[in-house]
């Protein structure tokens, strides 16, 4: 007489060799069908939520630095208009931007962003540099507002180049994980 299966032979678990002291330990807690606790969800701060929803735009090298010249020199204008072309304001909303074309760079331009931004300190320091007395006049007060106030362009430079590196190593280290290696081919000859 036959007998039919009451179940599916691909639902039945096969055995597993018993296993050597050894490699219970290398196992570890998935060998007994426990599973290791996860840890308990940190509350995500405010301030973390808000950063997210910023916006992430991904900018060309060029892109990054026409970002960096025309926002330089609007808050160059409003600086002159508004607090009477302080340069210590102007610097100070400097750091900010640096960061922003650091980071909102494609990750193939990461490298421009610390080159255009101090372009973008000069072409904005015209407006907060005044001058007077022609042409001549206006470059020397240009020429004396980057060297009074070298420590902003500096500053910012610095807060660039630093998100870049972060950036650069963050980059090569996702390649390196996406590429690894594997076992060399045999060899048919010996």
């Amino acid at each position: 007489m036959e007998q039919h299966r009451t179940s599916d032979p691909r639902s039945r678990q096969r055995p597993k060799p018993p296993l050597s002291p050894q490699n219970a330990l290398a196992e570890g807690p998935g060998v007994y069908g426990v599973r290791p606790a996860a840890p308990p969800a940190r509350p995500v701060p405010p301030v973390v939520l808000a950063l997210r929803r910023l916006p992430e735009p991904r900018l060309t090298g060029l892109g990054g630095g026409l970002f960096a010249v025309v926002t330089m020199v609007l808050i160059g204008t409003l600086v002159r208009l508004l607090l009477d072309s302080s340069a210590v304001v102007y610097g100070v909303l400097f750091l900010p931007v640096c960061a922003l074309t650091a980071l909102w760079v494609r990750e193939a331009d990461v490298v421009t962003a610390p080159i255009s931004v101090p372009i973008a300190f000069a072409a904005g320091i015209v407006p907060v540099s005044g001058g007077q007395g022609g042409l001549g006049g206006h470059i020397m007060a240009v020429v004396t507002s980057l060297a009074v106030h070298a420590g902003w362009l500096y500053g910012g430079t610095l807060v660039a180049g630093l998100i870049t590196c972060v950036r650069k190593v963050r980059a090569m280290g996702r390649r390196r994980r996406r590429v690894r290696p594997g076992p060399p081919p045999p060899s048919g000859r010996r």
